[in-house]
């Protein structure tokens, strides 16, 4: 099951890179933005230095500067390159990252194949977080590429174009009572996967609320757009309102003016902006000025995991699309929350801080996610960019409020109205 786990994970990353070229794959177009080729060789270093250095026999790495290459943040691994130049690495090329992975695959098969019962069991949850540490790396990779095609005035596209169409619905709210509920993975033990800033689960109270059944979308975030909303210093937080100023913003991200009609930047190249899509690659302070605008708030991360652990089917989510490499439109209601899971990972309210009990775990792995715990917020749901497998109603995803590249956008919340609703 491992093994065949393993090829899946790893074949889907090469998938992702097969239509970009090396010197695609080799460009740094900010410093948040990791070259296709970096992210290749940084997953195949996770199980290299967490996996089969403590376990293989007679191991030697690949390559001894790989370690310093390729560590991200792991201060007790080693020192590691800056962030920042990961683009100014010529070498290793695509096609040796290409090898650094099949020597790296070839080993750890042999290894997982080799291993007693016992110690197979002990490794197995290191080998499950690697898988989804790879799988947060696929999705970064699609974000990150997107960025540099970006700038080529070329303006090249990642994929062809399928145009999926449809209406975004009226939108319409659904209440829930709140009330003392629970939040957070169950566990680790019963055999389901969880990071470990999901833990441990306990109780929150939650006053009765309700959530907008579908994302905000683009025809609504142009007519914020059109009521002055980035020239209105009442609706923004003080740090977005530095910021809007600082870097000129106007827009969503992707967006581009051209003789009085706004353009997106999408996968698939640049294209009109459809009113009926889910407006996205949106901040925080972006997301919280247009709930303020709207005369309603963002949800807490609380409030969305109890209404999403309630819905007992959100339609097909919108996950790993490789049709359209985009939100898709929310379609007619259902009664549901629509767009719970994919199409945009959604702002919350909550800043990212550790769970009441939360501990870090011993060793250099104890570093993945608590040393992130300030100047985070949280954002919940996933993407149209989030692999398969990938997506739950405890996951918690985070970014610096004034992220703009990642695959986000918004989903309104607000107090009851009567306070009847589902528990």
């Amino acid at each position: 099951m491992l093994t065949s786990r393993y090829a899946e994970v790893r074949a889907y990353t090469e998938q992702l890179a097969a239509p970009l070229s090396p010197e695609d794959q080799t460009v740094q177009s900010m410093p948040d933005v990791s070259p296709t080729k970096w992210h290749r060789a940084h997953v195949s270093w996770f199980f290299e230095t967490f996996v089969l250095a403590d376990h293989e026999a007679r191991f030697a790495p690949f390559q001894d500067q790989y370690w310093f290459l390729f560590n991200s943040y792991y201060e007790a691994v080693g020192p590691r390159y800056a962030r920042p130049l990961r683009g100014v690495i010529s070498r290793p090329g695509a096609h040796d990252v290409g090898r650094y992975r099949a020597n790296i695959d070839d080993r750890m098969q042999d290894l997982i194949g080799g291993l007693d019962d016992g110690t197979l069991t002990k490794l197995a949850p290191t080998i499950e977080l690697g898988f989804h540490h790879e799988q947060q790396h696929q999705e970064l990779l699609l974000m990150d590429i997107k960025h540099v095609l970006s700038l080529n005035p070329l303006e090249p596209a990642y994929a062809p174009r399928r145009d999926s169409g449809g209406s975004a619905g009226v939108l319409a709210w659904k209440e829930y009572e709140g009330g003392l509920v629970e939040i957070g993975h169950e566990s680790m033990a019963d055999g389901t996967f969880c990071f470990d800033n999901e833990l441990p689960r306990h109780q929150q109270w939650l006053q009765p609320y309700r959530l907008a059944d579908r994302l905000v979308t683009n025809g609504e975030w142009l007519a914020f757009m059109a009521d002055g909303g980035y020239r209105r210093p009442e609706l923004w937080l003080s740090d977005g309102w530095a910021r809007i100023n600082e870097e000129h913003w106007r827009a969503p991200f992707y967006w581009i003016e051209r003789d009085g009609v706004w353009f997106e930047h999408t996968l698939t190249g640049t294209w009109p902006v459809d009113p009926e899509l889910p407006v996205c690659h949106i901040s925080h302070y972006e997301a919280d000025a247009y709930a303020s605008w709207a005369g309603k708030r963002l949800p807490t991360e609380a409030e969305w995991e109890h209404a999403a652990r309630l819905e007992e089917s959100d339609g097909p989510a919108n996950l790993a699309d490789q049709q359209t490499w985009h939100p898709r439109s929310a379609g007619v209601s259902s009664g549901a929350l629509r767009q719970l899971f994919g199409d945009c990972w959604e702002w919350t309210s909550s800043a990212y801080l550790p769970y009441p009990g939360f501990r870090h775990a011993d060793g250099a792995i104890g570093e993945y996610n608590g040393k992130f715990m300030s100047n985070q917020m949280v954002l919940r749901g996933g993407c149209a960019l989030t692999p398969p497998g990938h997506a739950r109603a405890s996951y918690r995803n985070f970014f610096p409020a004034g992220a703009r590249w990642p695959l986000t956008g918004l989903r309104l919340a607000d107090d009851a109205v009567t306070g009847r609703g589902p528990r």
